[in-house]
């Protein structure tokens, strides 16, 4: 009988020890995931879902605005600072553009590097 029992306690170690490594091998995956929930730009998968969520939404304004023809005007946004590049036809189609991107919620400021190329020049 001694030898059963000691068979169960080596057992019963064996258990305990593999449970033991399964529950600190998972929480130290739990933490490397936690840790990786930012990506190489150092934004969070949210704020990676809010700069597209504002990038879509400036550009729907800006193609709504036909008559001003601001398709041609590239957008990007990194938290929530909206970069506005591209060629546009008027110093007040520029403006335009940027007063179109600051109306979307949640942009914090307009960076505007857009290029003002008159129709027919060059």
């Amino acid at each position: 009988m001694p030898v059963v029992m000691r068979r169960d306690k080596e057992l019963s170690r064996t258990l305990w020890a593999a449970w033991a490594f399964t529950a600190t091998l998972m929480l130290v995956m739990m933490l490397i995931l936690a840790a990786g929930c930012k990506d190489m730009t150092g934004k969070t998968a949210g704020e990676n879902l809010d700069d597209a969520t504002i990038t879509a939404s400036v550009k729907a304004k800006l193609v709504a605005e036909q008559a001003a023809n601001l398709t041609r005007v590239d957008v990007d946004t990194n938290k929530g600072i909206v970069q506005l590049s591209g060629v546009v036809e008027s110093a007040e189609r520029k403006a335009q553009a940027e007063q179109l991107a600051l109306q979307v919620e949640g942009v914090k400021s307009v960076t505007n590097n857009l290029q003002v190329q008159p129709v027919g020049g060059g």
